[in-house]
């Protein structure tokens, strides 16, 4: 087995290295103490910045539901038709509630958007959104009429191969203040 020596730099040459992301750890603790918390500050937003992603139009995803499978995106618009749904059971038994639906419209497109329930807890908790609200969803996109399930009023169902669902499962939900 070959031990590698740890690389050494001395502090000019160091200097003149380029900083990348990858050392922003180190320009963190080398600053001087009292500037610490605006360096980490600075590291985060940018790092914020270059992650951020832009809203995809329902159009879009319904034109092309295989493309968006399981992928995450950002979605806005009206919400439409909010309806609480019943406590339901998972695969491995625990009781889910919480759960509702909801139509988001943009435009002349609509899809259909899940909020799971909390498992294993029973909580009472109402949807975080009313009709006509206008916001923005992070989601997870679920096209399975290839086979999989999908929330429906009467908890998870399964999608056969004939039926062409698209729904948004959320993990976030924000309003538009215009």
């Amino acid at each position: 087995m070959c031990k590698r020596k740890p690389l050494q730099v001395s502090h000019e040459e160091h200097d003149r290295m380029p900083r990348t992301f990858m050392q922003f750890p180190l320009m963190i603790w080398s600053a001087p103490y009292y500037l610490r918390p605006l360096t980490l500050f600075a590291s985060v937003l940018s790092s914020t910045l270059v992650w951020a992603e832009e809203p995809v139009s329902i159009h879009q995803i319904l034109e092309e539901p295989r493309v968006y499978h399981l992928r995450h995106v950002i979605v806005r618009g009206t919400v439409r038709d909010v309806q609480s749904l019943a406590p339901y059971t998972v695969a491995n038994g625990d009781p889910c509630y919480g759960a509702y639906l909801f139509r988001l419209e943009e435009d002349e497109a609509t899809l259909s958007v899940a909020v799971l329930g909390i498992c294993g807890k029973p909580v009472v908790r109402d949807p975080e959104v009313e009709d006509g609200d206008r916001v923005e969803v992070g989601a997870t996109i679920q096209a399975p009429s290839h086979g999989g399930t999908i929330l429906s009023f009467k908890g998870p169902k399964a999608v056969t191969d004939d039926e062409a669902v698209v729904q948004a499962v959320a993990d976030r939900i924000l309003p538009i203040v215009e």
